[in-house]
C-alpha cells in the first residue's frame, strides 16, 4: 500500500526530537514545537505558534491564525502553547493583538473539539474546556478551571482558579474563585467542593471558602456588604484573601447571587 507523506513543513520551523505529525498537516515559519509533541493530519499551524513538549493536537485544530479583530494590523504576535496539553478536533486558538501580544494555553490542559480561544486570551494550567467553549478576547482563565461544553464568554471576563462553570451559561461577568456558576443570567451556585477536594483542599480551607461566599452571597443584600462583612467577621485565611483580591481587582464586578 502506497504511503502518504503530503505534509507541508516550513524549513525554518524548529521542529523538536521525536515529534510526529500525520500527513496533510501543514506548518508555516516562525513556529517552533517541542521534544514528543504528535500533530494529527489536517492541522493547520501558522505563524507565531510556540507549542510545548508532549502535547497532542487532533485533526482539523487551527494554531495561530491571525485574530479576528479589525484593528489587528500583522502585528508580530504569538500563541504559547504548555507542556502536556491536549487539543482536540477543529479547535481553532488565534494569535495576539497589540493588547497582550500572546494568547496563551497553560500545561496539562484539554481543549475538547470545537473550542474557539480568541486573540489576547490567558488559560492557566490544568484547565478543562468542554466540546463547543467560545472564549471572546482578552479572557483571564486561572489555574484548575473546568467549563461545561456550549459556554460562551464577553471580552475582557476574568474566571477564577478552581470555578466550574456549567454547560450553556452566558458569562458576562467575572466569576470569582472556588465557586459553581451557572443559570442565565449567570449566578453563584454554591462552592466547588468536589474540585476542590480532589485537588487536596483540606476540611478546614473548604469552610473558610464556604463562609466567605456564605458572607457575599446569602447574608449580604450586595456584593458592597457582603465584602464588608467578610473584611470585618472573618478570620484572615488565604482563601479569603485570594477572593478579596480577586473582587477588588474586577473593575466590571463579578456575578451575582441567587435570586
Amino acid at each position: 500500500m502506497e504511503k502518504f507523506s503530503q505534509t507541508n513543513i516550513h524549513p525554518e520551523a524548529k521542529i523538536g526530537k521525536d515529534v510526529i505529525i500525520e500527513p496533510f498537516t501543514t506548518i508555516y515559519k516562525n513556529v517552533e514545537i517541542g521534544d514528543g509533541t504528535w500533530i494529527g493530519s489536517n492541522v493547520t499551524i501558522f505563524e507565531g505558534a510556540r507549542i510545548g513538549e508532549n502535547c497532542k493536537i487532533f485533526p482539523g485544530a487551527v494554531i495561530s491564525a491571525v485574530p479576528q479583530d479589525l484593528k489587528f494590523n500583522n502585528e508580530n504576535t504569538t500563541v504559547e502553547i504548555g507542556n502536556n496539553t491536549v487539543i482536540r478536533e477543529c479547535v481553532t486558538i488565534h494569535r495576539g493583538t497589540t493588547d497582550k501580544m500572546v494568547t496563551k494555553v497553560g500545561n496539562n490542559c484539554l481543549i475538547m473539539g470545537y473550542v474557539h480561544i480568541a486573540h489576547d486570551c490567558s488559560v492557566g494550567n490544568y484547565c478543562i474546556l468542554a466540546n463547543y467553549v467560545g472564549l471572546s478576547g482578552h479572557n483571564i482563565i486561572e489555574d484548575h478551571v473546568i467549563i461545561e461544553g456550549k459556554v460562551g464568554t464577553q471580552q475582557f471576563i476574568r474566571i477564577g482558579a478552581h470555578s466550574f462553570i456549567a454547560g450553556g451559561t452566558l458569562v458576562r461577568k467575572n466569576v470569582p474563585p472556588y465557586v459553581r456558576a451557572a443559570r442565565e443570567p449567570i449566578t453563584y451556585a454554591g462552592i466547588n467542593a468536589v474540585g476542590l477536594r480532589r485537588r487536596g483542599y483540606s476540611d478546614e480551607q473548604i469552610k473558610n471558602i464556604e463562609d466567605v461566599y456564605r458572607n457575599l452571597y446569602v447574608l449580604n443584600n450586595s456584593i458592597r456588604s457582603g465584602v464588608k462583612s467578610i473584611k470585618e467577621e472573618l478570620p484572615n485565611s488565604e482563601e479569603k484573601r485570594k477572593v478579596l483580591e480577586f473582587i477588588q481587582l474586577s473593575d466590571k464586578g463579578i456575578m451575582k447571587g441567587p435570586i
